[in-house]
């Protein structure tokens, strides 16, 4: 299975791709979606969603799992930053790709096992869980957070069991063919 990880922002988006098979995660590729500060907010948002696109063609995912915005302090902010997790759940859904998502919190303990982690926290276990040793100026707390959420989905999916349709039932009756009347 590869998992889409995404951590949506209207500045910087995170993105990471793992593949998870037989209980071990593994790193496919991760970035930063470095968005034109010079542009509008509309054309940021179209950028997210082409790059994403490009990311979805290239690593072909079976799932995104994106964190979802919970609260915050200035309104403005929280209506772009949800515009920009809408750009990234309409380019899965674009390439139908099931959408999954999870709050900050259930990110941390997955990763982590505490729910008020720090982004350094989570940074160091996603480091150890994946076996990443470069310190590429690509590998931001961005990605770190993109790939924590594809860690998450991949835990969450793993204690569902094997019998688990995750939600795409066209997989569960092709992978079940017996199972279906």
């Amino acid at each position: 299975m590869r998992i889409l990880g995404i951590d949506p922002g209207s500045r910087l988006t995170g993105y990471g791709v793992i593949s998870f098979e037989k209980g071990k995660e593994k790193l496919v590729e991760y970035g930063v979606l470095r968005l034109d500060k010079e542009k509008s907010h509309e054309y940021r948002l179209k950028q997210i969603y082409d790059r994403l696109t490009a990311v979805i063609d290239r690593s072909l995912p079976d799932y995104s799992a994106v964190e979802m915005p919970v609260y915050g302090k200035n309104p403005q902010s929280m209506l772009k930053l949800g515009r920009a997790q809408a750009a990234c759940i309409l380019a899965s859904l674009n390439r139908e790709i099931p959408i999954v998502q999870y709050t900050p919190k259930e990110i941390k303990r997955a990763v982590t096992g505490n729910g008020n982690a720090s982004k350094e926290q989570v940074w160091f276990m996603v480091r150890s869980i994946l076996a990443i040793k470069d310190q590429d100026e690509k590998y931001t707390l961005d990605a770190t957070d993109a790939l924590a959420v594809a860690i998450c989905h991949a835990h969450r999916n793993a204690k569902k069991g094997p019998s688990s349709h995750g939600g795409d039932w066209s997989k569960f009756v092709r992978e079940n063919p017996d199972r279906v009347k």
